[in-house]
């Protein structure tokens, strides 16, 4: 009976318990090199080594059954299994070389095979490692066929429980880790589906159905970056592969388009950010996510364009398709700028329910609280007639409109008085909305110039040294 490789001795090629095993000089010298490499965990080097060998003495088992310990140790069971092919083709009674053929099997749900090793193993020797594998073959093989009827039963919560199970014994199965994967997508867990397929194409080197799927479950989430990444790696493999190809074709326009809302943005460029999502639902008008991408790049840049109505409308568009806390706020700030206050609030709420702890909606929430208090009172920006995103000249432009019109000067009798007061706002707005400190705190719910602020500022007189600056006209006051 042969001896197991722990009992060769490779400094004479002999082993204890059997017949000499015949090693070349060159051979012999790779071998202890790379054992060598091994013991200091170098596997690559190991493996080098252990090709050399290999390629200096192919007729001889040890140096095959050598690399392959190494292709293990590296997770190449692939490789691992031609080597221990060629090791039992050499040497039919090496058991240790079929006991690690076995376990391989089993690793990898090829049941049949790795029973008949285990059952071969026991023939020659009594092996505990052969029995105790041996005996997971049978429960294994049952577990899989029940997995298998519980996926055709659309019962995939058990199907999971039990595939799970199952690749404890066969963690190298990636036909196991495939199904698991298709359980987990039928349940909406894209993530855990990822992470298994991503595993087969680990496992198997030349996946271009995983690649091509994990390219999709990215896609399917709106991560067209990570799709693209993905069914590049398809392409490597085949690059006219009939999915992965005109996947690749779309996808590589969807991201671009997106990339250039992100580019937009950045640089405060919104019509173009808008031109950008419009192109996306071109090209993709049926995955939901994908779509949920462009719609609330155009809720953000309809936003901050100033197109209120659009923004809500694409806001709520996108919330149909998933609602996320930061889409919501986008809404309550268009809500803001369009004085709806009560929707604002309504909005915050509905961000805080699904994140409670949103900052944006924390900071907001209290803030459309005072603005919507403020609204009773005094609003600047209505009494110009500008909306809260207006720029300082069209506030300066709407206040000198404004005050042309309203001059006192140009009224007589109970209108003089109206028209007082009225002009008196107008230049208070003016004075607020021009002033970025004085705006920014009335944009948080306080009115700089209220009673008391104006106490604490030794009031205000919108009538003293007044003139308008720029302009071809100048007003006097005479009130008599």
């Amino acid at each position: 009976m042969m001896c197991r490789l722990h009992m060769h001795s490779e400094s004479n090629g002999t082993c204890a318990e059997g017949p000499r095993v015949h090693l070349r000089p060159k051979s012999k010298k790779h071998l202890e090199m790379g054992r060598d490499f091994l013991s200091r965990g170098q596997l690559q080097d190991a493996l080098s080594h252990y090709h050399a060998a290999v390629e200096g003495d192919p007729s001889n088992y040890l140096t095959h059954f050598k690399r392959a310990t190494v292709y293990l140790a590296l997770g190449k069971s692939k490789f691992a299994l031609q080597d221990l092919d060629r090791v039992l083709e050499l040497k039919p009674d090496f058991t240790a070389a079929r006991l690690q053929r076995g376990v391989v099997h089993l690793k990898q749900a090829q049941l049949d095979e790795a029973e008949i090793d285990f059952n071969t193993v026991l023939s020659l020797e009594n092996s505990d490692e052969a029995y105790s594998n041996l005996m997971r073959v049978t429960p294994a093989r049952h577990d899989i066929e029940l997995a298998k009827a519980y996926m055709r039963g659309r019962d995939y919560i058990s199907a999971v429980e039990l595939l799970t199970k199952i690749i404890e014994v066969c963690p190298w199965s990636s036909e196991l880790r495939q199904l698991r994967a298709d359980c987990h997508a039928a349940l909406g867990n894209i993530q855990a589906a990822i992470s298994d397929i991503r595993s087969t194409t680990k496992l198997q080197s030349d996946n271009t159905i995983g690649y091509f799927k994990l390219a999709t479950l990215h896609y399917q989430q709106g991560n067209a970056e990570e799709s693209l990444k993905e069914v590049r790696e398809c392409l490597k493999l085949d690059p006219e592969h009939k999915d992965c190809f005109p996947h690749y074709k779309k996808v590589k326009k969807v991201e671009k388009h997106l990339s250039e809302c992100l580019q937009a943005v950045e640089k405060k460029d919104y019509p173009n950010c808008i031109t950008a999502a419009k192109k996306v639902l071109t090209i993709e008008p049926n995955i939901p996510m994908v779509m949920f991408e462009a719609k609330r790049k155009l809720c953000h840049c309809y936003l901050h364009d100033n197109q209120l109505s659009h923004a809500v409308q694409s806001c709520s568009e996108a919330l149909q398709l998933s609602r996320e806390p930061d889409v919501f706020c986008d809404r309550a700030d268009a809500y803001i700028n369009s004085d709806q206050f009560d929707d604002a609030i309504k909005d915050y709420h509905e961000a805080l329910e699904i994140d409670e702890n949103f900052g944006r909606a924390k900071e907001g929430l209290p803030r459309v609280q005072k603005l919507q208090k403020q609204s009773e009172k005094r609003d600047y920006y209505k009494i110009l007639g500008v909306t809260r995103s207006a720029s300082k000249q069209e506030i300066i432009k709407a206040y000198r409109k404004a005050a042309q019109k309203w001059h006192p000067d140009n009224f007589r009798g109970e209108e003089k008085k109206k028209a007082e007061k009225k002009f008196i706002d107008i230049a208070a707005a003016k004075e607020v909305l021009t002033d970025p400190e004085k705006r920014q705190q009335f944009d948080r719910g306080d009115d700089p110039l209220d009673p008391e602020a104006q106490q604490q500022n030794q009031g205000f007189n919108p009538f003293a040294h007044h003139h308008f600056h720029g302009s071809p006209f100048q007003f006097k006051f005479h009130f008599n």
